[in-house]
């Protein structure tokens, strides 16, 4: 534009004499522009924000509840049902050893002989004045009854009868404790005597087990032994891999101090005597049954503070519920806590988060492998 125009423009000479005037109007003119443009910005951005962010899209399945046992594992030793240290009841050399040790014996069956010394001289002496105080405790007892004998020497006579009865017993039962019997049906676990050995009375001979059932003794947390009952069935679980069934056979009702926890036993039987003493296993109780859901490991998410759930789905937002774990099987976990019926977000649960609105798709065979489209990120 030329200096002539600008003044015409401009209403003549009294603004080319106050050049300050006219840039005073032009910064006006544009200060007004610009706010009408940032106006105008302001209204169409909302609108076009909603337009252009779309809704995250997930796939859920829904899951009905079932009836399902709560069970617990626990861990302990396989222990003989019974178990007896055998010892000398009378002093003497041992004379002969008939087992050794890992031997199976059976109720009754000798283990040992100890010299009998003079015991049977003893026995023979002791029933022979037992022959001459019946005899003459008979003569008292005739005379007592006919009137020519006190009450005094009837009642000596029947004393020193008692005598030799008694005498006679102590004998016997030295010798039969010259011989050291199995007193149940087992094994001979240790042997702790040699032929020509000398054993006083309390030594130890040997150890006898017996195996024909086992005994799994293990320990029960506070919260779940009034869970459990006498009598209960339990699986047992070897380290080799077999299994068995058991019952639970005694419940301890005093808990360890150091630990909080409740001994327990559980008989298994055992037969043939296969299963060693000593042996790890996993024993396996149900304890109630609850309405649980199962589903797999993929299903499970984490939240924002870290914790383990689902997200389910409730009218097209996400609802994150933490985990209730019933039991965990080898193709999935059983959950409580989620209801009769539940839909569960089975992919796309890793973009989205607790309170969100979603696009949701069923789960269906067709669109198993299909890749969902339009996730947010």
């Amino acid at each position: 534009m030329s200096h002539v125009s600008l003044r015409s423009l401009l209403g003549g000479r009294h603004f080319t004499q106050k050049p300050w005037l006219v840039s005073f109007i032009l910064i006006i003119l544009l200060t007004l522009w610009l706010s009408l443009g940032s106006l105008n910005a302001q209204e169409q951005a909302p609108e076009k924000s909603a337009d252009t962010i779309p809704l995250a899209k997930v796939m859920y399945q829904t899951f009905h509840a079932e009836p399902t046992e709560k069970k617990i594992d626990l861990y302990g030793r396989t222990a003989p049902d019974k178990q007896a240290r055998l010892s000398a009841e009378i002093a003497g050399k041992i004379l002969l050893t008939k087992i050794d040790k890992g031997d199976k014996v059976s109720k009754g069956q000798v283990i040992a002989l100890i010299d009998q010394g003079d015991l049977q001289s003893q026995l023979d002496r002791a029933k022979a004045v037992l022959s001459v105080k019946r005899q003459e405790f008979k003569a008292a007892e005739s005379l007592k009854n006919r009137g020519l004998q006190g009450e005094i020497a009837y009642t000596n006579a029947l004393a020193e009868l008692t005598d030799a009865k008694s005498s006679v017993k102590t004998v016997e039962m030295h010798l039969a404790h010259t011989s050291i019997v199995a007193p149940f049906d087992g094994v001979v676990e240790n042997l702790f005597i040699e032929q020509g050995d000398f054993v006083g009375v309390g030594d130890p001979v040997a150890t006898l087990i017996d195996l024909n059932k086992l005994v799994i003794e293990a320990n029960v947390s506070e919260r779940h032994i009034q869970s459990i009952t006498k009598g209960q069935p339990a699986t047992i679980h070897f380290i080799q891999g077999s299994q068995t069934q058991g019952t639970v056979r005694y419940l301890s009702q005093l808990s360890s101090p150091s630990t909080n926890t409740f001994a327990i036993e559980v008989e298994v039987p055992n037969p043939n005597q296969q299963i060693p003493a000593g042996v790890s296993t996993q024993v396996e109780l149900n304890l109630e049954t609850q309405m649980a859901v199962k589903i797999t490991p993929a299903m499970l998410a984490l939240d924002d503070q870290g914790n383990l759930g689902v997200k389910t789905l409730v009218e097209d937002r996400v609802h994150f519920v933490p985990i209730q774990l019933v039991k965990a099987e080898q193709d999935g976990v059983w959950l409580t806590g989620l209801g009769e019926e539940v839909n569960i977000i089975t992919r796309g649960q890793g973009f989205v988060r607790d309170g969100d609105k979603v696009a949701a798709v069923k789960h269906t065979a067709d669109i198993d492998t299909q890749p969902l489209q339009d996730s947010k990120p």
